[in-house]
């Protein structure tokens, strides 16, 4: 699906094909266009003869590193069979030079991982990022016999990763999949800021009754923006805190990292009024500035959620004005905020209006 994808967005079938073919497996490898729940997609399929049922790491390895392919996917193709190569070890508890392939070591698994890394080479992309993953839930047949969806060794390789359970009753992340996420994916969440050039959908061999079975790549290019997309949303509501306690909470939270503070005022039960507390911070401040929103207010509990933020790129520009020197924000779309402290500053020194300031700097 990734690699029938990536050929749907733009990469160049004859590159990957004489990229595969160049592996020397006796397979045919195909590309055509298809259809899911009325959606159009890509379908790449792997026809052999007969396959080596297991395979070692050192033998794929010699068959990867025997084809002709572009220096960067062979290293991003063997970094996957590798890391997939410690998740079996773990999941099964045999050494890692003993693991046997099984399903992944087959033929078209080979071409599967290979593929995508070609198609990404060939499509210039230098990032990847994945969403949360779905993995499906129920069992699935294996050369191990039954398992738990998702299987031992995906579970291993998405450790750490944020994935969820939806949908029809069945495996729709695999070992080889989860490979080649948690191997070249860079982050996982909200999507970064970028700007859409393309996109592709792959198919499955499923066709399920409620959903489309498509996986969907987008191509972009970078806007420039560089503050986190992703961010932990902290809420408290509270109604026994004064507001120099709560102001002093503000000032705590800002300083220690929040992106944002606000504070609301809100009805709440037994008709008392109160104020609601938000605070916008990195994921990886949430806990530090949970524990400082209960060290300084009287809340006995909170909300942290996660939500997808989307900032403009800018610059901060030092301009010349009447009175001094103002630092301002432009942002990527040629919007200017001028810096409230310097505005303030300025204003008091030559004993002008605000207003006065700030309309001079923002039109420089």
């Amino acid at each position: 699906m990734t690699v029938g994808a990536l050929l749907d967005a733009g990469a160049d079938w004859n590159g990957l094909q004489a990229a595969l073919l160049s592996l020397n497996l006796d397979a045919t490898v195909t590309f055509e266009k298809t259809k899911r729940k009325g959606m159009a997609a890509g379908k790449f399929s792997v026809q052999f003869s007969e396959q080596k049922k297991h395979r070692h790491l050192p033998h794929i390895q010699k068959i990867i590193a025997g084809g002709e392919l572009p220096e960067a996917a062979r290293k991003n193709a063997l970094a996957v069979f590798e890391r997939l190569a410690v998740a079996e070890s773990k999941a099964h508890a045999v050494p890692v030079e003993k693991v046997h392939f099984h399903e992944v070591g087959a033929v078209d698994s080979i071409c599967d991982i290979v593929g995508a890394c070609v198609a990404l080479d060939l499509l210039g992309v230098g990032e990847v990022y994945c969403s949360r993953i779905n993995v499906g839930s129920g069992t699935v047949e294996t050369e191990h016999g039954t398992l738990p969806v998702p299987a031992p060794a995906t579970t291993e390789l998405l450790m750490g990763k944020p994935v969820y359970a939806a949908g029809p009753m069945t495996e729709l992340t695999t070992p080889t999949g989860a490979a080649l996420v948690s191997t070249l994916a860079k982050g996982f969440g909200a999507m970064p800021p970028l700007r859409v050039l393309a996109q592709g959908y792959g198919a499955g061999d499923k066709d399920f009754p409620m959903q489309a079975n498509l996986l969907r790549v987008l191509i972009g290019e970078r806007t420039g923006a560089t503050e986190s997309t992703t961010v932990s949303v902290i809420e408290a509501n509270i109604d026994d805190s004064t507001p120099q306690v709560l102001g002093y909470a503000m000032e705590r939270l800002l300083s220690e990292g929040a992106l944002d503070v606000t504070l609301s005022p809100l009805m709440m039960k037994k008709n008392r009024a109160g104020t609601l507390l938000s605070v916008i911070c990195a994921p990886e401040r949430a806990e530090h500035l949970a524990a400082i929103v209960f060290a300084e207010t009287s809340t006995l509990g909170m909300r942290i959620q996660q939500a997808e933020r989307r900032v403009l790129a800018r610059t901060i520009l030092e301009v010349e004005t009447p009175y001094g020197r103002i630092h301002v924000k432009q942002a990527e779309n040629g919007s200017r905020s001028a810096e409230f402290d310097d505005c303030r500053r300025a204003a008091m020194e030559h004993n002008v209006p605000l207003r006065t300031v700030i309309g001079a700097a923002v039109t420089k």
